[in-house]
């Protein structure tokens, strides 16, 4: 009786812990889409910046679109589960110049906290702001 106790205790025990690494997996996973406000100059935009983020081990692939909607891609783009940390960089061309953006966040929950550094004219601009994951549109139909 004693041995039947203690194996049902073991199986019990061993469905908590997984059902435990379950929830952490998906509560670490930054696939998804990612919005937020843009803010030049202290003014805020009616625009929305969104990014599409999929996750293949430690590496993120995704794509940003720009000012005319044309995607790009991220690049070097990297997740850390251990430590929520997501960072990537998308390079885009302005008048013949290529101009490079490094992104660097902490993921938790549905919120990634950004800190955002391009280099302008020599110049380093620096932004922190914070993206939310957009609602799986499948669920809300």
């Amino acid at each position: 009786m004693k041995w039947l106790l203690m194996v049902a205790m073991a199986v019990g025990f061993v469905g908590f812990v997984s059902v435990a690494r379950a929830d952490d997996k998906k509560a670490a996973d930054p696939t998804g889409t990612w919005k937020w406000s843009i803010e030049i100059n202290g003014q805020a935009r009616d625009q929305s910046v969104k990014l599409a983020l999929d996750k293949d081990g430690k590496t993120l692939t995704g794509a940003m679109p720009g000012r005319q909607g044309n995607e790009t891609k991220i690049d070097d783009g990297k997740f850390n589960k251990d430590t929520g940390e997501v960072t990537f960089s998308v390079t885009r061309e302005r008048n013949g110049n290529k101009i490079t953006t490094m992104y660097k966040g902490k993921l938790k929950d549905d919120t990634i906290k950004f800190t955002s550094e391009t280099e302008v004219n020599g110049e380093k601009q620096k932004r922190e702001f914070e993206a939310k994951r957009a609602k799986d549109e499948k669920k809300d139909k």
